[in-house]
């Protein structure tokens, strides 16, 4: 009996846990070309983040230790355009964001998941990244110093 309690709780956290990774999709904007013009305009750079959402494990990681952690999304939301360039294998995306995220994809040459670049609203990069060890604090200071590069 406890053991079904133990497992129903489990059951009940996962299914919490997946529909605020999904609610947090709206905070990052998908059109590429919208992202660089609110980049222009609040004269921001552009976090592009290339995730294989629903099948990559280290994208699924750093979603679960930073990127869904309110130290991460108020200092992102506050000093970065988020641009999210998705490639799943089951969720089905519309064929325009499709082509898109493979023009990026070849563009900016993304080899593996995840990558996040950090782009000027010119679209040129200035920084390259991607999964990093020691949760959002860490990554944040790490955000921090790629901006405070010249």
């Amino acid at each position: 009996m406890k053991l079904n309690r133990i497992i129903t709780a489990c059951i009940v956290l996962m299914i919490a846990a997946g529909g605020a990774a999904a609610a947090d999709e709206s905070v990052w904007m998908t059109d590429f070309e919208q992202a660089r013009k609110l980049a222009a305009e609040k004269q921001l750079p552009i976090l592009a983040y290339f995730s294989g959402s629903d099948w990559c494990s280290w994208c699924k990681r750093l979603d679960s230790e930073v990127l869904s952690k309110e130290v991460f999304k108020d200092h992102a939301s506050k000093n970065f355009i988020l641009f999210l360039a998705d490639f799943p294998s089951k969720k089905k995306l519309d064929a325009d964001v499709v082509r898109q995220n493979d023009a990026l994809q070849k563009r900016y040459d993304v080899q593996g998941f995840p990558t996040l670049l950090v782009l000027g609203a010119d679209g040129k990069v200035i920084a390259r990244t991607g999964y990093r060890r020691g949760g959002a604090e860490a990554y944040v200071r790490h955000l921090k110093e790629i901006r405070s590069k010249p």
